[in-house]
């Protein structure tokens, strides 16, 4: 098709405002579903997606509108994924684009990761059309949500189009604004092949199959090609474009969105953001933007039953067949014995790995406390990263730990300024600075250490703002600090799942609570057990399990004294004896006890 009769665009929204249900609507008027095969949120098809409300892997779709003018256009849709950990997919989705439908839910308004995405969008030089969804709810309040765009983007409220995705209102106007709004793709037919890769998954069949967005040149079957970024060659095993399920071609022209079965075994050998351009005539510069995914949030995953280690090894490797930005690496635990390192996104990302290992591969797994990874300055001068406390040196080698920082925004409504700041400057937060987008919603803008984020603080912010905060985060840069490794001694055997790196000034406080935590948690055995927590060397709190106890004296009716202190101190060494030679059965709740210091 001609470069000016193509669209190519995005929906960017927060979570739950209805991209999903706006993308089936757009779906139906154009009529590249049919009403039999409709069913809801058809472009998220993991099970997960529907039930979080969330979009978690991209996917593309292509569209045939007939327009006003009579003229037919092709609509490519690049559903983007909806959640902050993968702002990295929804950076090249974009820049695959040149417009982007910006929905804001007329209930709730503007939210943080709605702002991110927006910013997102227009350093992409992006073509925003602002879409106020929902207006048939109760509470909807288009008027204010109208005004509230108009002064962040200067749109005419006239402009601004009101639509209810979820019962159809509207959406021809929708239609019609993206082909008269949406500027046409730009590209020379002629220039060798350059292709972005927005998106990938694994096929058992076809290998890693590519989404693309071709700027340049064209891709036909018989083509062989290269990853600029790997500079890995392969020859298609097909190509074609997704209708909205794959739908093979003869290829793929200037302008166009579809992909590529490449027949590789890994998605590591092609790469979101990675250029694809011709063997036989290389592009000189691959687009622009590429990196490699980096794991922000490590976490130890171990299985319940010993047993099921090789069954959690094939599994993991599955995940990673269509995730790349899943690393893992063998690891042992004195407490949990074989298990795996896993590297993750965010904390969204490893919850998500966590489910699907558990629903889809049927495992019952422990998950440990997440960490991030330190930079150790060591006296030598050598510098070490490490993402498990376990692997912290002794304190003498140390000269200096460095943790990750992250800017972070917070938009919340205006009463709930002092509980934000509070939440945030108690975590060791930093204020930065703080804008009025609308006249009763504060944005605030933070530093703070990725460790205080990533473990309840997103809870915290919901429940102390009743639902109306939302977050966004970036990573800043990495920062020394006084850290320390608190270790927890169950019998005087240190329980390196339990361990955990926290500021010195925090260490008491968090070392008692855990300690005391413990206490609760771990059952009584036949011999008294110590918990001790250990802080930079030295012991900071401590409690005893006491011992489960016979009544020896039970059968003593009076008597003589000695014959019952006799009978007590056999006891007692006995107790002694067992203590040097016995275990102590920590439970699952013992581990994810660290991740609930703040509860109480």
């Amino acid at each position: 098709m001609a470069l000016e009769h193509i669209r190519n665009f995005s929906i960017i929204a927060h979570i739950d405002h209805g991209k999903s249900t706006l993308a089936d609507r757009l779906l139906q008027a154009t009529g590249t579903i049919s009403e039999r095969d409709m069913t809801a949120q058809v472009l998220d098809s993991m099970d997960l997606e529907r039930e979080k409300g969330v979009t978690i892997k991209a996917s593309a779709v292509r569209m045939n509108y007939t327009a006003r003018d009579g003229q037919t256009y092709e609509l490519n849709l690049i559903d983007t994924p909806g959640h902050v950990d993968f702002g990295y997919e929804v950076s090249r989705a974009m820049y695959a684009c040149e417009g982007a439908l910006l929905v804001v839910d007329a209930a709730q308004g503007i939210e943080a990761q709605t702002l991110a995405n927006l910013y997102m969008a227009l350093e992409a030089d992006l073509e925003i059309i602002p879409l106020i969804n929902k207006i048939d709810l109760p509470a909807a309040r288009p008027d204010e949500v109208a005004e509230e765009i108009r002064d962040l983007l200067g749109t005419p409220i006239e402009e601004i189009v009101r639509i209810s995705a979820k019962s159809g209102s509207n959406i021809q106007e929708v239609l019609d604004s993206i082909i008269e709004r949406v500027p046409p793709p730009k590209g020379v037919p002629e220039a060798p092949l350059r292709a972005l890769i927005f998106d990938s998954h694994y096929d058992a069949y076809k290998g890693v199959i590519a989404y693309v967005r071709v700027f340049e040149g064209q891709i036909r079957k018989t083509d062989s090609l290269r990853m600029m970024a790997t500079r890995k060659n392969t020859t298609p095993v097909e190509i074609g474009i997704f209708s909205p399920q794959m739908r093979a071609t003869d290829q793929l022209s200037t302008g166009e969105v579809g992909y590529i079965a490449t027949g590789l075994k890994s998605v590591h050998e092609c790469r979101v953001g990675d250029t694809i351009t011709l063997t036989d005539c290389l592009a000189e510069t691959p687009l622009p933007g590429y990196r490699k995914a980096k794991p922000m949030v490590f976490a130890g995953v171990f299985p319940v039953e010993g047993e099921d280690y090789e069954d959690l090894k094939d599994a993991l490797a599955k995940l990673q067949l269509n995730d790349a930005s899943l690393v893992y690496e063998p690891e042992i635990s004195q407490a949990l014995n074989f298990g795996f390192r896993c590297g993750f996104l965010g904390l969204f990302h490893m919850e998500i790995i966590q489910e699907r290992l558990e629903r889809e591969y049927d495992l019952d797994i422990i998950v440990t406390a997440p960490s991030v990874e330190y930079e150790v300055l060591l006296r030598n001068g050598e510098t070490i990263r490490i993402d498990s406390p376990a692997e912290l040196p002794d304190e003498g080698e140390i000269e200096q730990v460095r943790e990750p920082w992250m800017k972070i925004q917070i938009f919340t409504p205006t009463d709930y300024y002092g509980v934000v700041m509070e939440l945030v400057t108690g975590r060791r937060g930093i204020f930065i600075d703080q804008e009025y987008p609308t006249p009763h919603r504060v944005q605030l803008n933070f530093e703070i250490p990725l460790s205080e984020l990533i473990v309840d603080f997103f809870d915290y912010l919901k429940s102390g703002t009743r639902g109306y905060a939302s977050l966004d985060y970036q990573f800043a840069d990495y920062r020394a600090d006084d850290l320390v490794k608190l270790e927890i001694l169950v019998n005087q055997e240190p329980l390196d799942a339990l361990a955990v790196i926290v500021h010195r000034d925090d260490a008491y406080r968090k070392g008692q609570a855990l300690v005391s935590r413990l206490k609760d948690l771990i059952p009584r055995q036949l011999f008294a057990v110590p918990i001790q927590a250990s802080a930079g060397g030295r012991v900071i709190s401590r409690a005893n399990i006491k011992a489960l106890r016979k009544d020896v004296l039970a059968k003593c009716y009076g008597g003589d004294v000695t014959r019952k202190r006799k009978l007590l101190e056999k006891q007692k060494k006995g107790k002694k004896r067992m203590k040097s030679v016995g275990n102590v059965d920590i439970p699952q709740e013992a581990f994810l006890a660290v991740l609930r210091l703040r509860d109480d």
